[in-house]
């Protein structure tokens, strides 16, 4: 009988072993695609005498992907020269608490729809920090990253070269 309870309790700990080494498995691949996504999880901000800079490298698609904070609260930013505003889908907007404002026409690549603007306390990326920045809520925008558009991007300095965005601002112009 203790023979039998043994090969049991190998078996559950063969299972066990198993499904440990599974689950593993998938947070290292779901971590390594993330990674992919998202190369500038916790972005690296670099203080020169009057400038702030922050390198962000492109992913695997070769998009500026970023994790920040808006009022405070964590969002992950996709760069988009191409907008003229920050755009925030309308579910993260409600979660953020942003107040819907005026309504606006919006013409996206997938038509038109009408968006309401609305404005940042603070956006943050690395160690820049903006204030009172010009956005739109985007019903039907249906991701969870926020766009950066050229209402904050105007704030900076930015240039791009093999890969690598690279964002300055002065501090002379940080409230």
């Amino acid at each position: 009988m203790s023979q039998t309870a043994g090969r049991r309790a190998g078996r559950v700990m063969l299972v066990l072993a198993w499904g440990a080494g599974l689950f593993l498995a998938i947070r290292f691949f779901a971590a390594w695609e993330e990674g992919r996504i998202n190369p500038n999880r916790e972005p690296v901000s670099l203080v020169q005498g009057e400038q702030v800079e922050v390198q962000l490298a492109g992913n695997a698609q070769g998009h500026f992907v970023a994790s920040g904070r808006i009022n405070g609260e964590s969002v992950t930013f996709l760069l988009d020269t191409g907008a003229t505003d920050v755009a925030i889908p309308a579910e993260l907007a409600e979660r953020l608490g942003l107040q819907r404002g005026a309504p606006v026409m919006l013409h996206t690549a997938n038509g038109q729809t009408t968006g309401y603007r609305t404005v940042l306390s603070s956006l943050d990326l690395g160690d820049i920090r903006l204030h009172d920045v010009r956005a739109l809520v985007a019903p039907g925008f249906r991701s969870e990253q926020v766009l950066l558009g050229m209402s904050a991007l105007k704030q900076l300095e930015f240039t791009q070269r093999a890969g690598t965005l690279v964002l300055r601002q002065h501090v002379t112009d940080r409230p």
